[in-house]
């Protein structure tokens, strides 16, 4: 007879699959709630501890760790001399596997989750039956998510059998599954100190990503790339995205994509952020997306030209005939009405994602080094108004705070060293990358003469300290009245006296936001 072993933490679906099965002519076996599930339902099960003739002990820690399950998933049924020593052993073959897994990873993401029950929800029979399977992939279709029961019913009731191309798919599946397991293990207990408490950084990390496509290139066209998101994207991050329409999406810009998602999306106004080379070159709020647009493309018509272009709500006709009037790479917004995408349309190479809008935040930031790797925890923090700390005899008025936020906020998303000019809920120059803070500076200012915009009386943000007084006295003679930094120089006290000298209010934020 037809065997299928059938053993869930994750019970979705399993009442209907055993069913179909049933009627297909497999036996089932299965073990505690399992069985009691499909036993309810009406379902004939026999319980391994019956089929095995040993019973569930240590607390249900040993149940299937038996040679009468295992030989019957590892026998090659192609081979006859396994087929000859199962015949000795009254042994069957079992032919499908579905399998999942004590929830570890919910479990130790409660806060509230104690190290024994951590432990209590490591799988050992779970992961030994998955691996054994999937190595016999050749003779055992193993199955350890819920979605891929309806294909495994689909090719048995066409077939009669599962396909070898399903049946190796599954089997990659089962591998990469077990192997996030593991994985979350470790991460967990090597977090661990002596004393029991549980860091951020484990000793040994482990992660997984799954790919989504080769891409054409990397970085440049004699660099191979591919792209890959982890299994769980939270709503609000770029990696969950669909792509509307548009040619294939390159390294770049994912790249790009990514810095004017995450620049655009934390503002609380309908806004949008334009970026050329993961910066920022324009960003602006306002009533609506389409007027948001206009003013963050008056900020550098130049570099804007082939860029990213983000907003934070839903595109409009107006909003899209605007931006297609330009030439532009990539276009992100949560949603794009039917007008919007008629308009877009016209234009079939550009590349429209939807991005679900959300606050959901990667848990760990990545480098890259030679043979290494350096890990932080996000920059995820947002000065609030009540944390500014006024540091100049000059006050700033409740026009120039909100400014000055504003040009905070997009300075966060600017290449170190970083200076952002804006006025009224938009930017006007913005320096990045600079080796030093005052060439930032002058550069920011060069872009506003550019652009045709004026400087007076606007406000600066600068993303770490100003070394000396000269990089303050270089945004004044631009014609800033308001400057925004984080303090923390020794020269902190010339940098103020400089602001009193120069008339000029300047608040600290006790926050920097390097960006490299």
């Amino acid at each position: 007879m037809k065997q299928a072993l059938i053993s869930v933490s994750d019970k979705t679906g399993i009442v209907e699959f055993a069913a179909a099965l049933t009627h297909l002519g497999y036996r089932i076996l299965s073990t505690g709630g399992t069985a009691r599930l499909l036993d309810a339902n009406g379902i004939a099960v026999t319980e391994v501890a019956e089929y095995t003739g040993f019973p569930e002990i240590l607390d249900g820690r040993v149940k299937t760790l038996h040679p009468r399950i295992h030989a019957g998933l590892l026998a090659r049924q192609d081979v006859p001399a396994h087929m000859q020593a199962l015949a000795t052993h009254r042994i069957d073959p079992i032919d499908i596997v579905a399998v999942n897994l004590y929830p570890f990873e919910r479990t130790v993401a409660r806060a509230d989750a104690g190290f024994d029950e951590a432990i209590e929800n490591i799988d050992i029979g779970g992961p030994a039956l998955l691996r054994a399977a999937a190595k016999n992939h050749a003779s055992v279709t193993v199955i350890v998510d819920p979605a891929d029961y309806a294909a495994v019913l689909e090719e048995l009731r066409r077939h009669g059998r599962v396909g070898s191309t399903l049946r190796f798919a599954l089997a990659r599946k089962v591998f990469a599954h077990t192997a996030r397991y593991d994985g979350a293990i470790s991460n967990y207990l090597s977090a661990l100190d002596d004393n029991g408490r549980r860091g951020a950084f484990p000793q040994t990390l482990t992660r997984q990503w799954h790919k989504v496509q080769d891409l054409r290139y990397g970085e440049n066209p004699h660099q191979a790339a591919a792209f890959y998101r982890e299994r769980e994207v939270g709503a609000g991050l770029l990696a969950g995205y669909a792509q509307l329409q548009g040619k294939e999406l390159s390294y770049n810009n994912i790249a790009d994509a990514d810095a004017a998602w995450q620049a655009v999306r934390g503002f609380d106004a309908p806004a949008c952020v334009i970026v050329k080379h993961a910066n920022p070159c324009g960003a602006a709020i306002a009533d609506d997306v389409a007027a948001a647009y206009g003013k963050a493309f008056a900020t550098d018509p130049t570099s804007a030209f082939g860029g990213i272009i983000a907003f934070n709500r839903p595109v409009d006709r107006r909003c899209a005939e605007a931006v297609s009037r330009q030439f532009v790479e990539v276009v992100i917004a949560p949603t794009f009405d039917d007008a919007a995408r008629a308009v877009f349309a016209a234009k079939p190479n550009v590349r429209l994602l939807a991005v679900a809008a959300g606050e959901a935040q990667d848990d760990l930031d990545f480098k890259r080094v030679g043979g290494g790797l350096l890990v932080q925890s996000p920059d995820a923090k947002r000065v609030a108004r009540a944390e500014l700390r006024v540091v100049t005899r000059a006050q700033p008025s409740a026009r120039q705070l909100d400014d000055l936020l504003f040009a905070w906020q997009v300075a966060k998303f600017v290449k170190s060293n970083a200076i952002v000019f804006a006025r009224d809920g938009a930017t006007l120059g913005v320096g990045a990358g600079q080796m030093s803070r005052i060439d930032s500076a002058r550069i920011a200012a060069l872009k506003a003469r550019e652009a045709g915009l004026s400087l007076a009386g606007s406000a600066v943000a600068s993303d770490a300290f100003f070394p000396f007084r000269d990089g303050l006295d270089a945004v004044v003679d631009a014609g800033a009245s308001c400057v925004i930094q984080p303090g923390g120089s020794v020269r902190d006290a010339e940098v103020i006296a400089a602001a009193d000298e120069r008339g000029v209010a300047m608040v600290f934020t006790g926050t920097r936001h390097f960006r490299h």
